[in-house]
């Protein structure tokens, strides 16, 4: 595997798992290890690849499930035909912050919004550039304002 690949893959992991691990790199690497293990192939995978995430949000979302203080949400805004035009991106998002509620700490993951916003096979235009820009800074003021201010919300973009 590419110096830069296990790189990004160990920083998604740190980011993701930090609220349980405490930014603990050695954990990530062990998380790594174990994701790798059980996909096979994902050694080579880079961590915007659809079944490393997967793996990675299992596991989170599995880990989340033994603690009762930490909620975790994951919305892939690829995911319906809407892709991530603002009226569906915000129901998401709300969907999400809703079920987050009720717990003291939290992560809200998003996935796939750069693909959403501009398909693979299409380039960007500085209009997709600014339509992206101005969706993470609705989510991001969507989720300050509608989270409590005691809450702990870990927002990650992948």
């Amino acid at each position: 595997m590419t110096r830069p690949l296990q790189l990004r893959r160990l920083h998604f992991l740190n980011a993701l798992f930090a609220p349980l691990t405490g930014h603990d790199l050695y954990l990530a690497q062990q998380i790594d290890d174990a994701i790798t293990t059980s996909l096979g192939e994902a050694v080579d995978r880079a961590p915007s690849d659809p079944s490393f995430i997967t793996a990675a949000t299992q596991l989170f979302e599995r880990l989340c499930s033994t603690q009762s203080r930490h909620g975790f949400f994951h919305w892939d805004a690829a995911a319906g035909e809407a892709g991530a035009t603002p009226l569906f991106t915000r129901a998401g998002i709300m969907e999400g912050l809703k079920q987050l509620a009720a717990y003291p700490e939290s992560t809200l993951l998003v996935t796939n919004l750069r693909a959403a916003q501009c398909p693979p096979a299409r380039r960007w235009t500085e209009r997709r550039r600014r339509d992206y820009d101005d969706t993470l800074t609705f989510i991001r003021d969507l989720a300050a304002a509608r989270s409590r201010r005691t809450a702990n919300l870990n927002l990650l973009f992948l």
